[in-house]
């Protein structure tokens, strides 16, 4: 589990390093990330995961993620 975890975290910080660059010619569209690499972009959520099961199968970790300027901050109340 903790390797999972890790993994994700990776490409998240992978995400985080890119996002402004991405931002601007990707906003809104979905981004897959697998082990550090830039896979591609998608218009949607179910598009980008879709490509990352074909891409890597079921049991490999990726990141789909929305590319903005700014994370978006949701309140739960």
């Amino acid at each position: 589990m903790a390797a999972h975890a890790d993994s994700l975290s990776i490409d998240y910080s992978f995400f985080e390093a890119n996002r402004s660059e991405w931002a601007n010619q990707h906003r809104d569209e979905f981004v897959l990330v697998c082990k550090r690499a830039l896979v591609g972009f998608y218009e949607t959520y179910e598009d980008a995961y879709k490509a990352g099961l074909q891409t890597f199968g079921v049991k490999s970790q990726f990141l789909v993620k929305q590319v903005s300027a700014v994370e978006p901050v949701f309140f739960i109340y």
